[in-house]
């Protein structure tokens, strides 16, 4: 097959287009034929050795933690996919023609859903859905502040509380504020405007996908007893909050609550932008493009 292979830490261009042997297929697992593959901010700090303390990276290696495909076959004790199932999945090794994914990681692309446009939703969809449910446990009434509403994992994020039947203020920043109209959240705040944060009370939890100066500033937003959960990790002065939950978030493959999710893109509830669809090969070039804070997702068409 071929694939993207990295062979040290570096930039884009250390990302190149390569012969690598087909995955062997084991027990539980599937192979997939991938359709699409998207970039995630993980995949470029894997890459650059930003991220080598928490995912090292063995040379060479493909990246990648996102597709949708075909299934093209199916190991021992595998129930419920065949040959010919449209999948979706968070997994490894993505930027790739081929990709062995375990059975319980997989899902099948609901209806009404595009095949490749699935390729945007596991890492983010899954990581704002467990940032809210599992890092801040927001309950029916509660209010909640979600940080950098508008990316993908923020989108999934605001989505996830609406349903659990909590007040969503999304945060974002002020010249997104007519764009962020799209969210259907409760209240909007520009998060780099003083004046509005001076305004802004009290809230039950805050879901934060920027980190930074602005978590630090929003610990003193969270009531006494409240939860801040990120996916940054805890926030600089967290200490100096001791009555506050510091709640970090790793996302874990969830296939059913991928599906959810889905689900609602299809039915066109919750939007995650995609921004272009570019050819496997360029990879490189795609990431140097999402590194910049693009509009919205950029699918690896295999």
């Amino acid at each position: 097959m071929k694939a993207i292979v990295l062979h040290q830490y570096g930039g884009p261009g250390e990302l190149k287009l390569e012969d690598w042997p087909d995955p062997a297929l084991g027990d539980g697992e599937v192979l997939v034929r991938v359709a699409a593959a998207s970039i995630n901010p993980i995949d470029w700090k894997m890459r650059s050795g930003a991220a080598k303390e928490r995912f090292p990276v063995t040379f060479p290696a493909i990246l990648g933690r996102d597709l949708s495909g075909t299934v093209r076959a199916v190991g021992p004790r595998v129930q419920g996919f065949a040959p010919g199932d449209t999948v979706f999945a968070l997994a490894w090794q993505t930027y790739a023609e081929l990709c062995v994914v375990k059975a319980v990681e997989l899902a099948k692309v609901p209806d009404g859903l595009d095949l490749i446009e699935a390729a945007a939703l596991p890492l983010v969809s899954v990581t704002g859905e467990q940032l809210m449910r599992l890092g801040t446990g927001i309950q029916a009434g509660q209010t909640v502040l979600v940080t950098g509403a508008l990316g993908g994992v923020g989108r999934s994020a605001v989505w996830t509380a609406r349903d659990a039947g909590a007040r969503v203020i999304a945060g974002v920043r002020k010249k997104q504020l007519d764009e962020a109209g799209n969210l259907h959240a409760d209240e909007v705040i520009a998060l780099d405007d003083k004046d509005a944060l001076a305004t802004l009370g009290f809230v039950d939890a805050i879901a934060d996908t920027v980190g930074g100066d602005t978590a630090t500033v929003l610990l003193s937003k969270v009531k006494p007893g409240g939860v801040f959960a990120s996916v940054l990790g805890p926030p600089r002065g967290a200490a100096l909050h001791p009555t506050i939950r510091i709640q970090p978030v790793v996302a874990k493959p969830d296939a059913a609550a991928m599906v959810k999710l889905a689900e609602a893109v299809a039915a066109r509830h919750l939007t995650i932008p995609i921004d272009r669809m570019i050819p496997l090969a360029d990879a490189g070039k795609g990431q140097t493009v999402a590194e910049r804070s693009s509009i919205g997702k950029v699918l690896l068409l295999a």
